[in-house]
């Protein structure tokens, strides 16, 4: 069994970015800019803007925090995206989820200019990833697709089974796994709360990708051996430690690692790899924008 190590991956992929961004130091060109919009005082998503500050510190990027109150009008939002859109010294720039009630996520999402929507939320970007063009692959399937690539788990002929229709991570994932080439050519199926006889499903899968956020969802009975397991899950479980809590994944990480052939750990494997794919993406962005400039 070999544990895919999104820790170590992603800080491979935040080097090579670094790299890169040192060259365009050198040759006095502008460094990539990614602006982050955080609407109240969640302090999940503090905590996760916070991370991508650092990141974006670390590789050389500039990076700007957006801070709104939590009253802040859909309006009042609206119009600040659309000072983003305008402002060309940012690359890309992402709005941090969940937003308040008052606001339509939807909406806001849509208002984002797809050139600068390194989350690859806008419709724009996924019709784009849909039809195998170009584009920015949202963060998270990306950080997979890379973890596949990066310990070359063959995925062609494979049956990869999806747990969750979510747009940020299922639905996504069920599109890539089934396109041409590598990580892909694979036969998908979609679960979902839904799905009758899931066990049925899973237990001939080569593949799985769980993101659900049930915790420990999938048990050891509904795998077959040397399944590839992505557990996408983190759910915070209560417990009687200094913190409180500790993190799980959708799977029952101790028996199922006992028959899968590769597996990401809860935490430290899809975790990590969000951030250096939204690095990935925002200098993706910044290249794109110096091309359109010339």
């Amino acid at each position: 069994m070999t544990i895919l190590d999104g820790k170590k991956v992603s800080n491979d992929i935040k080097n090579e970015i670094k790299a890169e961004v040192d060259k365009m130091k050198a040759n006095d060109e502008k460094v990539p800019h990614l602006a982050a919009v955080i609407v109240g005082n969640d302090g999940a998503s503090l905590t996760y803007v916070g991370s991508k500050v650092r990141a974006c510190e670390r590789v050389g990027f500039q990076s700007t925090m957006v801070r709104l109150s939590n009253t802040t009008s859909e309006i009042e939002l609206l119009d600040k995206i659309e000072e983003l859109n305008q402002n060309d010294d940012i690359d890309g720039f992402i709005i941090q989820l969940p937003l308040p009630r008052q606001i339509n996520t939807q909406k806001v999402l849509m208002a984002v200019d797809p050139n600068k929507d390194v989350d690859g939320f806008h419709p724009m970007n996924f019709g784009k990833m849909a039809l195998d063009m170009s584009t920015f692959i949202p963060a998270t399937p990306f950080g997979i697709l890379e973890l596949l690539e990066r310990y070359n788990v063959e995925t062609d002929g494979k049956h990869t089974v999806i747990i969750g229709r979510s747009h940020i991570v299922g639905r996504p994932m069920s599109i890539l796994m089934g396109r041409k080439g590598f990580p892909g050519n694979s036969t998908v199926t979609l679960t979902h709360s839904h799905t009758k006889n899931i066990t049925q499903i899973t237990s001939q899968a080569d593949i799985i990708i769980s993101a659900l956020g049930i915790p420990n969802f999938l048990k050891a009975e509904m795998v077959k051996d040397d399944v590839v397991i992505i557990d996408v899950g983190i759910t915070r479980v209560e417990d009687e430690s200094d913190k409180g809590y500790h993190i799980t994944g959708d799977v029952d990480f101790e028996h199922v690692s006992k028959k899968a052939s590769f597996i990401t750990p809860v935490p430290g494997g899809v975790g990590p790899m969000t951030i250096a794919m939204l690095l990935k993406n925002t200098l993706l962005a910044r290249e794109q924008h110096r091309q359109n400039n010339r």
